[in-house]
């Protein structure tokens, strides 16, 4: 008895025929076609580009290709026993330089 009447409960109340979404408000529709309209008309942000100092670009660079000619050199001191002492110190102005300069020239 419990098992038809639960067979006829679930016929009746969850059928798929009987399950309908409840009716969007007209107002929510509204509300969703304004606000895709509106992001229709907002136009993108602009994007600034950094004005480049050519000269300055110029100028590291040139600096950057002095220093790095230089550590060849150190490399053939150091394999011969030797550790010049301001081979770190070049080592890290041209990573300095470097980035500096990628910075500048990377939007």
């Amino acid at each position: 008895m419990k098992a038809s009447f639960l067979l006829l409960f679930a016929l009746l109340f969850l059928s798929p025929g009987q399950t309908q979404t409840p009716p969007i408000d007209r107002g929510i529709r509204q509300a969703e076609r304004a606000q895709a309209q509106a992001e229709k008309e907002i136009p993108p942000p602009a994007v600034q580009r950094r004005q480049l100092d050519f000269a300055k670009a110029r100028k590291e660079a040139d600096e950057l290709s002095k220093i790095a000619q230089t550590i060849p050199a150190d490399v053939d001191q150091i394999a011969k026993g030797e550790l010049p002492k301001d081979v770190i110190e070049k080592l890290k102005q041209v990573e300095k330089l470097s980035k500096h300069l990628r910075g500048q020239l990377n939007p």
